[in-house]
């Protein structure tokens, strides 16, 4: 049987109380893909040395995500067993002890899931990362973003299918109240920023894993939420095995768009009530395509009301929304 499709829309650096941390929503995403095929963010599944991505979910990153619902690009998922090429890019600025661990994770990723690895760059000059926040809602900007764009193009002519990237990280990038797990990550919303550059420019996917300035594993017990990303030295391994099997991106010109996925395949679009702004919703808003908001709470205000739109349904937990949609599969 073929699964209805739904899309679990958790926007990175928004601060929501579940899926605003270290794969915190991953379970969840988990219990829906056993009843529908899952279009997520990575932020949804991604959990440091860990993930929940499986083969019932397209791993589609933000600026992509918003595209879909769009109408500008459809999605072919994986078949079962097949895999995509990375292609990695690491940051020139990260320290060689650092990058060494990197590769031995990559290497690791290689012999134990057969993960495939089309090429590594190196930035000729550092990309220089800047962590901001503002009105609460995690942010940034790059001082060289057109060295992504250099690697990511050698790479794709190497036969990349989607691309990892890896830069540094001071420091300042370290937030004690997002470790308590009362914070927004402070470090988010710029990696949002680093895939959508590549995202936008090439439309082949792509996530981001910050290398920081040591790798040192935490002996002190944090938040359950951040566990995670206390176990390892490096979040690589969550976001190649996203990319590993993230759908292939199709232009809505290209002649297999008309037997891709499109929004118009997308039962429900499942989004927290009150972080309705995205282009996605807004998309979905003037497609009539179905949205439904779960009670999980973010950093934003901008919920229906403010946008003067009544939401197909509105539940009061992810587990109330998935017993309710299961039960219409059930009836059908």
């Amino acid at each position: 049987m073929v699964k209805p499709v739904i899309a679990l829309s958790i926007p990175t650096g928004i601060g929501a109380d579940i899926g605003g941390y270290a794969g915190d929503f991953g379970y969840i995403a988990r219990k829906f893909s056993k009843y529908f095929h899952c279009i997520v963010n990575p932020n949804a599944v991604n959990g440091g040395i860990l993930s929940a991505i499986n083969n019932d979910m397209s791993y589609l990153e933000g600026y992509l995500f918003d595209e879909f619902f769009r109408g500008n690009i459809g999605l072919l998922p994986l078949k079962p067993y097949e895999t995509n090429n990375i292609g990695v890019i690491f940051d020139c600025a990260i320290p060689q002890n650092i990058i060494n661990v990197h590769i031995n994770t990559i290497n690791a990723l290689k012999v134990v899931q057969g993960i495939k690895i089309s090429g590594i760059e190196y930035t000729k000059n550092p990309v220089g990362v800047n962590i901001e926040i503002e009105n609460g809602i995690s942010s940034g900007s790059l001082d060289n973003p057109d060295e992504l764009l250099l690697c990511t193009e050698k790479l794709i002519k190497a036969g990349a299918d989607a691309i990892a990237v890896i830069c540094y990280f001071n420091e300042d990038s370290e937030d004690e109240n997002y470790a308590n797990g009362s914070g927004i990550d402070p470090v988010g919303g710029i990696e949002a920023v680093i895939s959508h550059i590549i995202t936008k420019k090439y439309l082949i996917p792509s996530a981001h894993s910050p290398a920081f300035f040591d790798v040192d594993i935490s002996e002190k017990i944090e938040n359950p939420k951040v566990a995670s990303e206390l176990i390892s030295s490096t979040y690589l391994p969550c976001i190649m095995q996203g990319l590993s099997i993230a759908p292939k991106i199709i232009k809505k010109t290209d002649s297999q768009f008309n037997n891709s996925l499109t929004y118009q395949n997308v039962e429900y679009l499942i989004v927290p009530y009150d972080a309705l702004g995205s282009g996605a919703v807004l998309s979905s808003i003037e497609n009539n395509v179905k949205i439904i908001t779960v009670e999980n709470k973010t950093v934003l205000n901008v919920s229906a009301k403010k946008l003067n739109f009544e939401p197909y349904e509105h539940f009061r937990s992810y587990e109330e929304c998935l017993q309710n949609l299961t039960k219409r599969i059930k009836k059908k």
